[in-house]
């Protein structure tokens, strides 16, 4: 895997709930190659985080927002790891906007593996998680949010990758339109006149 930050831009745009579009942009992965690809998907934002880890990160498992209802998604990893992280993000008022780790082999001889994460919200910073040892990653959105993870894993988080969202929070897009409602309903009517 490269050490500099690979991005993809999906072409098509996704309209969510009907009144917005956003574009998705994946970002990563960083890690070792190992494990079988998964995805989770795009969603509208993120619930819970919950990690299994010890040395490396063993497994991850994210609850998400689907539309204002929640969706848990598949664990991803292995069965190790003696300690648990639960990540609960005051939703939608908290989101994911940085994630930072590390990434190196476990064993002797192996793959990169995720070693550590640390998850940064608009609000506060979990981690680190795991050791941070080996190659650092790092990522931060300015404007936008985290709304989805993919990766690959087996007996731990082999690599991981991140995809983004852009659009404004559906909470901040009615605090706009409630304004505007506002400023229209007080602004004074005119009436133009014309001397024949």
């Amino acid at each position: 895997m490269s050490k500099s930050m690979s991005t993809k831009t999906r072409s098509a745009e996704q309209d969510v709930e009907g009144t917005r579009k956003k574009k998705s942009v994946i970002v990563g992965p960083w890690g070792g190659n190992g494990g079988t690809s998964w995805d989770d998907g795009t969603f509208t934002g993120i619930r819970e985080i919950t990690l299994v880890y010890d040395r490396c990160i063993d497994s991850i498992r994210v609850v998400y927002d689907k539309n204002g209802k929640p969706f848990t998604a598949d664990k991803h990893g292995g069965v190790g790891g003696n300690k648990t992280a639960e990540i609960k993000l005051q939703y939608p008022n908290e989101y994911l906007i940085s994630v930072s780790g590390h990434y190196y082999p476990v064993v002797r001889g192996g793959t990169p593996v995720i070693r550590s994460l640390t998850f940064k919200s608009n609000q506060r910073t979990f981690g680190p998680y795991g050791v941070e040892e080996g190659t650092p990653f790092t990522f931060s959105i300015d404007g936008g949010q985290v709304v989805g993870f993919k990766g690959r894993g087996d007996w731990y988080l082999d690599s991981i990758a991140f995809t983004l969202s852009s659009a404004p929070t559906k909470s901040l897009l009615q605090k706009v339109q409630r304004g505007l409602y506002r400023l229209t309903s007080i602004a004074p009517k005119s009436s133009s006149t014309r001397a024949a």
